[in-house]
C-alpha cells in the first residue's frame, strides 16, 4: 500500500455502527468500509458545496418548508446530473487505489449507495444550511 492509500486510511473517521460481517454482500461491505467513512470525513465540504449550489440556483431553497428541503435535496442529488458528478467526485477522491478497483466492477449499484448516503448526510445537517449559517 503506498503512502496517499495509508494517508488516506488513517484520516478516515470511526464508524462503530458501520459493520461488517461475513454475511453481507461485497456492495454493502464496501459501504460501510468505504463510503461511509468518507462521506462522514467529506461532511463540511458537502454542506459548503450544497449551500454553493443552493446560492447558484437563486437562494429558492430557502423559502421552502421543511419537507420541501428535504425534497429539495433529494432531486438536487437525483436529477441535477453535474451536481450529482461533482458530489461523487468529493467521494471517490477520498478511495484508495484498491478501493477504487473495487468501486469500477460495479460502480453502478456503489454510486446509488453512495448518493443515498450523500443526501441523508445532507438531510440531516439540515440545520447547517440555513441561510445565516451560510459562510
Amino acid at each position: 500500500m503506498n503512502s496517499r492509500d495509508l494517508y488516506l486510511l488513517d484520516s478516515r473517521p470511526d464508524i462503530p455502527s458501520a459493520k461488517v460481517t461475513e454475511k453481507m454482500s461485497p456492495d454493502e461491505k464496501f459501504q460501510n468500509r468505504t463510503l461511509r467513512p468518507v462521506a462522514k470525513l467529506q461532511d463540511e465540504l458537502l454542506v459548503v458545496v450544497f449551500r454553493n449550489y443552493i446560492v447558484k440556483h437563486k437562494n429558492t431553497f430557502y423559502n421552502l418548508r421543511l419537507d420541501e428541503r428535504l425534497k429539495y435535496i433529494e432531486n438536487a442529488i437525483q436529477k441535477d446530473i453535474k451536481f450529482r458528478n461533482n458530489l461523487k467526485g468529493i467521494i471517490i477522491g477520498q478511495f484508495t487505489l484498491e478501493e477504487y478497483g473495487q468501486y469500477i466492477q460495479n460502480s453502478s449499484a456503489l454510486n446509488k449507495r453512495m448518493m443515498n448516503i450523500v443526501k441523508e448526510r445532507l438531510q440531516s445537517n439540515i440545520q447547517l444550511l440555513e441561510r445565516d449559517l451560510a459562510y
